[in-house]
């Protein structure tokens, strides 16, 4: 069974808490990782891109000279690809992105992706964040005594403090647990999270 070290804000080991194996110590699959970070960027793109095509753009409705005798090449239109200020050829149009990934491929991507930080020593659990206020120096101080880089801070609940605190730190990145992705996971180097958000991750995704 894993076990990490709870730290107060200051960093100084508290205690330890034992982890579910079954969250944080499952084996890591990587192939099911890869496919929900690349289905994840796809789901984030817009789509709204969109190229003109010859038939869009605005003239060309005239033939540009006639047809024979000029020793110029045969031309239709001033609008036509080749043509320089004339519509794209196969260009992009708006289309939708989204990729579906079933519900057994996801939480096997989460499972791995928890127990890899498990395993590279990048989880640190903080028994509670205490601040009463908003305070970019105090969670800076913290981060620098964890040792933290390129931390993502996971809260569980009345997290608007932990936010105006930790967003203002360059790359960090602060989320709610009901908002935790792999991508997300894996983008960061270490992880911080407080014992509620252990307890509702094993509340998921265990069983």
């Amino acid at each position: 069974m894993p076990r990490v070290n709870v730290v107060d804000f200051k960093g100084r080991a508290l205690e330890e808490l034992a982890l579910s194996e079954e969250v944080f110590g499952a084996p890591v699959h990587v192939p099911a990782m890869h496919q929900v970070v690349v289905a994840h960027l796809a789901n984030v793109r817009q789509g709204t891109h969109s190229a003109k095509t010859r038939g869009e753009v605005a003239g060309g409705g005239r033939k540009p000279w006639k047809q024979k005798r000029t020793g110029r090449a045969r031309h239709g239109s001033r609008r036509s690809p080749i043509w320089v200020h004339g519509g794209v050829a196969h260009g992009p149009k708006p289309r939708d992105y989204s990729q579906k990934v079933n519900k057994k491929v996801r939480r096997l991507a989460m499972l791995s992706a928890l127990s890899m930080k498990v395993r590279n020593q990048e989880l640190t659990v903080v028994k509670s964040f205490g601040l009463d206020k908003p305070s970019t120096k105090a969670a800076k101080g913290f981060m620098d005594a964890i040792q933290a880089q390129k931390a993502l801070v996971v809260f569980h609940a009345g997290g608007d403090n932990v936010v105006r605190s930790v967003r203002n730190i360059p790359g960090a990145k602060v989320i709610n647990v009901a908002s935790i992705n792999v991508y997300d996971l894996l983008n960061s180097k270490t992880l911080v999270v407080t014992p509620e958000v252990v307890a509702r991750l094993e509340e998921v995704y265990a069983g």
